[in-house]
């Protein structure tokens, strides 16, 4: 009888989690490169519409912000400025993105659609086949972004 075969192992979700909870408050979540490389590795670990759609929001976030900062926590992507802009969820049935102070972001444009219950968060849910409208989330990214002030340098610090 042969052996049998070990399933290969999931080297990119593994190392994105700490093996315990203290692990997970003591190590810095990745960013720069090395969130990006992580960004990289889901869009190509999808290979569906869900990854087109994550890179396609990608793309937008840079050309509306392009000195975003990429971050990988809590085994998604989120970009920030001075704070959290949102994050990249994905599902089976969505790609969702998540603005922790979406509340207080303007939306005339109405494309929140998601969480829309929450004294703070706002979502939006782009599902499979729907189109994205450009101008509109790259006018959101930047409206979440304006509210994180500039980091305030301590005196005696540069």
């Amino acid at each position: 009888m042969p052996a049998a075969k070990s399933p290969a192992p999931r080297v990119a979700k593994a190392a994105t989690k700490p093996a315990t909870k203290a692990a997970a408050k003591a190590a810095p979540a990745p960013t720069g490169d090395a969130a990006s490389s992580l960004i990289d590795a889901r869009i190509e670990e999808l290979g569906d519409w869900r990854g087109q759609v994550l890179a396609k929001v990608r793309a937008l976030m840079h050309d509306a912000i392009p000195d975003v900062v990429e971050e990988w926590k809590w085994a998604v992507p989120v970009w920030a400025h001075n704070g959290h802009i949102c994050t990249g969820e994905v599902y089976k049935q969505a790609v969702k993105l998540t603005f922790p102070k979406g509340a207080k972001v303007e939306d005339p444009s109405g494309l929140f659609n998601a969480s829309l219950e929450g004294n703070a968060r706002r979502a939006i849910d782009i599902r499979e086949g729907e189109a994205i409208d450009e101008k509109a989330l790259k006018a959101l990214f930047k409206a979440a972004a304006a509210l994180n002030p500039p980091k305030k340098v301590r005196a005696g610090k540069a």
